[in-house]
């Protein structure tokens, strides 16, 4: 049996907190062919591995009977990008649900959405409508009207008040009641609406049928509240995919044609207009314009970026019109690789959020034992009233319910990884995130790290001639070659806008350099030594060369016939950011090494202007074991690096961060990625792991304290079963919404 074949992925609607994962998981893994299950509330996908035949429909109408909505999402094998690509068809999909348990937490008003080929099945959302327009809504509003009615026929025929409230009630509950039985018959008899169902309809056996309805609506506004807070997340990651247009004007043969992004071809040119968001991740072949990065990166000032530069999908063309050969296809550009990356993240789960389901397993049977042991001993026992403790132990069972201790955690890492993804912060699952916080040490490599990757002129010296002349005669034997000292010479004449001349017979010396003539002078750009092989050095010169060598640089001396005319100094320069960066994590009281392959000089050159212990010459098993020794001293170690030599430390460290823009394998072996290549998002990436556990701290303290104080208070008599829910409700809409915070994290 092929892989694709042995995967089924679904999407699921109108789940709301982890509790509704456990009892979806606990079902669907009891029907024969099932191997295994995954869940994943913040993506709303479902993902089935068969060991055998699965009968026809069963995995649907499992679902369904819970409440549920389902729908099949794209196959397994096409993987995530290929949604955030949009290339998906509503086909077949029936959204016609007849059921009552549905989660829409977006407004989508005025979207028409009958023709729409977006799938939105990556994004854990499946378009209905407004949510006010959702099975759980007008569950809710019914619920409500009728226990309006009930009030108002109460104070008109009291007789009838008892009754009229009890029809209120059974309104709201038996769907609540159907879900509770099927959750049970299925492996969850522990289940809120299980301890939702008892309450109620014990409070009708004590004549409370008011209190019963009036808690049974509360209960379902408190579900539709949880469902519209918890798409918050979702609405955050399909919002980043929408990034991307949907069409895109590719050029060919003097002719533009308006294609789908979804099917463009790597290579293709396309033509971006200004005030266009760029369709693909791409180079400049032609144009120069500024580039508002803010949608991907968060980067309020647009970046000027001319031919050679690259471009991210999603990106806005401000200034004007640019032709950009397309590097990657629709499912590999960057949105997309985001997009991949978070769903993927979010679908495993952090050791806190182990610990509690595992603890809430325990947990819910315990209130029950609490809720039956207060209601039957005092009168048992001290010959208390009958009615009182039964009231006050139902009381116990709502103010017990898990729902707001459940979620406390997966809402708040859901929001983490999202935020993380909004500034090019890609963390691959909750156990990074929640890691990140505990590091102490951070090991950068240099080269594409720290560095830009890319040498660039640093000194241009004239001896004689101008230095606009040393640089464009250096330019005019450069021309045509692609060596990275000639590219960095051309980079430099282009930025100053340097005269070129022609140059004739421009050759490669293997070793030392490259001769030719231009206007007639023999012109020699060469290393020093091979320079002082043909004209003595004096001694300032040779002085002015070592200073240079000393500060890293590499220096090419250009002659003209017999004559040194200047000098130029190459060096692969940090990042903007990089001591800025480097500051906020010694600050934090993080310990930085850059671990390099380059040799000592040129290393400790970089390191003295960035601050940062060097150990440079380093074979890639060189860095590997540096990262186990510092691991040895009981250090928690980040390895950052870009390239293919950087994997097996990427791999060894606690956690791997590999740097935007690098080798497949570098962000492959890494546990997270820095998208954007900036040095001072690796702080940045700690204080969100170090945010989040905070938040996570905040909401469990939330759920378990309003639960301590009101078990105390209904006890001693005080609160009762309206405040019960309330108590309930309330604290799991407060730790949501408090956990959605995080989705406005920018760092700094």
């Amino acid at each position: 049996m092929s892989e694709a074949a042995e995967k089924l992925k679904f999407r699921i609607g109108g789940m709301d907190c982890a509790a509704c994962v456990t009892k979806i998981e606990n079902a669907v893994s009891r029907l024969p062919g099932v191997g295994g299950v995954g869940v994943s509330l913040p993506n709303g996908t479902m993902t089935v591995t068969r060991s055998g035949e699965v009968a026809k429909g069963a995995i649907e109408r499992q679902v369904k009977a819970l409440g549920y909505q389902i729908a099949p999402a794209r196959s397994a094998h096409t993987g995530p990008a290929a949604a955030a690509a949009g290339n998906h068809s509503h086909a077949g999909h029936d959204h016609g649900h007849d059921h009552d348990h549905s989660d829409h937490s977006h407004d989508h008003s005025g979207d028409d959405h009958s023709g729409d080929d977006h799938d939105h099945s990556g994004h854990g959302e499946i378009i209905d409508g407004p949510w006010w327009k959702t099975r759980k809504a007008l569950l809710t509003f019914i619920s409500g009207g009728a226990l309006a009615a009930a009030y108002v026929a109460g104070q008109l025929f009291p007789q009838i008040g008892h009754w009229a409230f009890f029809v209120a009630m059974a309104v709201g509950l038996i769907p609540v009641a159907r879900r509770a039985v099927v959750a049970g018959m299925t492996g969850t008899p522990f289940s809120i609406e299980t301890l939702m169902t008892i309450a109620a309809i014990g409070a009708v056996f004590i004549g409370a049928t008011e209190e019963a309805a009036t808690v049974v609506l509360l209960f379902l506004v408190g579900e539709l509240l949880e469902g519209v807070a918890a798409g918050r997340a979702r609405a955050s990651i399909r919002g980043l995919a929408d990034l991307v247009p949907k069409l895109a004007l590719v050029e060919k043969d003097g002719t533009t044609t308006e294609v789908p992004a979804a099917q463009l071809a790597v290579g293709a040119t396309i033509l971006v207009r200004p005030g266009d968001r760029i369709a693909a991740d791409g180079v400049i072949v032609d144009g120069s314009s500024a580039i508002n990065e803010a949608p991907v990166t968060g980067e309020s000032v647009p970046r000027t970026k001319s031919v050679g530069d690259e471009v991210f999908a999603g990106t806005i063309n401000a200034d004007a019109v640019l032709r950009v050969r397309v590097t990657a296809a629709a499912a590999d550009n960057t949105i997309a690789r985001v997009v991949r990356l978070v769903e993927e993240a979010q679908e495993s789960k952090a050791p806190t959020e182990r610990f509690i389901d595992k603890f809430s397993k325990y947990y819910t049977p315990a209130v029950l034992v609490v809720g039956a042991l207060v209601a039957i001993l005092p009168p048992l026992l001290a010959g208390q009233p009958w009615d009182e403790w039964i009231y006050k132990g139902l009381a116990i069972l709502l103010i017990g319910c898990p729902c707001a201790l459940v979620i406390s955690t997966p809402a708040a890492i859901a929001a983490g990884l999202s935020a993380g993804a909004r500034r090019g912060l890609l963390l691959k699952g909750g156990a990074v995130l929640e890691q990140l916080r505990r590091i102490d040490t951070v090991a950068l490599d240099k080269t594409g790290t720290l560095t830009e990757g890319k040498p660039q002129v640093t000194d241009i010296v004239g001896i004689g001639r101008s230095e606009a002349q040393v640089l464009s005669l250096a330019a005019a034997l450069e021309s045509g070659s692609s060596h990275p000292l000639a590219l960095a010479v051309l980079a430099r004449a282009q930025t100053d806008k340097a005269f070129v001349p022609p140059a004739a017979g421009a050759k490669a010396v293997p070793g030392k350099g490259v001769t030719g003539k231009v206007g007639g002078e023999a012109l020699f750009l060469a290393s020093p030594k091979a320079a002082e092989e043909q004209v003595p050095f004096e001694a300032a010169l040779r002085e002015r060369i070592g200073a240079l060598n000393d500060a890293g640089k590499t220096v090419s001396v250009l002659l003209v016939g017999a004559e040194v005319a200047g000098l130029l100094a190459i060096r692969d320069e940090p990042r903007a950011d990089a001591a800025d960066g480097l500051r906020r994590l010694q600050s934090e009281g993080v310990r930085t090494v850059m671990l390099t392959g380059d040799n000592e000089r040129t290393a400790q050159a970089i390191g003295a202007a960035l601050g940062i212990e060097v150990r440079a010459g380093l074979l890639p098993e060189d860095k590997q074991r540096i990262v186990r020794e510092l691991q040895q001293q009981d250090r928690v170690v980040a390895k950052v690096g870009d390239g293919i030599n950087d994997a097996p430390a990427l791999a060894a460290a606690d956690i791997g961060i590999a740097m935007g823009g690098g080798a497949d394998v570098a962000l492959e072996t890494a546990d997270a990625a820095i998208l954007h290549g900036r040095v001072v998002d690796i702080a940045n990436m700690i204080g969100l792991s170090k945010a989040t556990m905070g938040n996570i701290a905040q909401n469990i303290t939330v759920a378990l304290g309003l639960k301590a104080v009101f078990l105390v208070t209904t006890i001693i008599g005080v609160t009762g079963l309206w405040p019960a829910i309330l108590a309930d409700t309330g604290a799991t809409v407060l730790v949501t919404i408090n956990a959605m915070r995080l989705l406005g994290w920018k760092g700094k």
